[in-house]
């Protein structure tokens, strides 16, 4: 059996299988069984975690959102939309084994750039980080919770 470590998150229902040597792990996101490495491990964490617990709808959570930049086609680990669309919050997700850097806080500052949210959240699933700003033209702050979607929907 595949040895991931124990995250920082609550356990999630997770289905998972071996196939010619390879782990896969169901992603009811994209509805179909992805290779299970560490980050998407930790994607999944997460992702369940704010569904699960935080009252995120599903349906409300593009993962693998597509974006450009400058031309070049980049891809968020996931996107949270509000009921009418908009998107909210950009989600980052590193294997458990990468540290959470500047070089990873530029990497979603990157993505914000085109996708304009009021909330960011970057997790390797040991550490957590939530950043928040009250309009498109302030400053993120740190967030000290994980907000649940009601709450980034009122603060949005």
């Amino acid at each position: 059996m595949i040895n991931l470590p124990e995250l920082n998150l609550p356990k999630q229902e997770l289905r998972i299988q071996e196939s010619n040597s390879q782990y896969l792990i169901w992603d009811v996101f994209r509805q179909k069984m992805i290779s299970l490495t560490p980050e998407e491990w930790v994607r999944q964490h997460v992702l369940l975690y704010l569904v699960n617990q935080m009252a995120y709808p599903q349906a409300r959570i593009h993962v693998e959102a597509a974006i450009r930049i400058h031309k070049l086609k980049r891809r968020c680990d996931a996107i949270v939309y509000a009921p009418d669309l908009h998107p909210q919050m950009i989600i980052e997700c590193k294997a458990p084994h990468v540290k959470i850097t500047d070089d990873t806080l530029m990497q979603i500052a990157h993505y914000n750039r085109t996708v304009q949210v009021k909330g960011l959240f970057i997790s390797n699933g040991m550490t957590h980080y939530c950043l928040h700003r009250p309009n498109l033209t302030s400053s993120f702050e740190a967030l000290s919770f994980i907000p649940d979607y009601a709450w980034l929907l009122s603060n949005a």
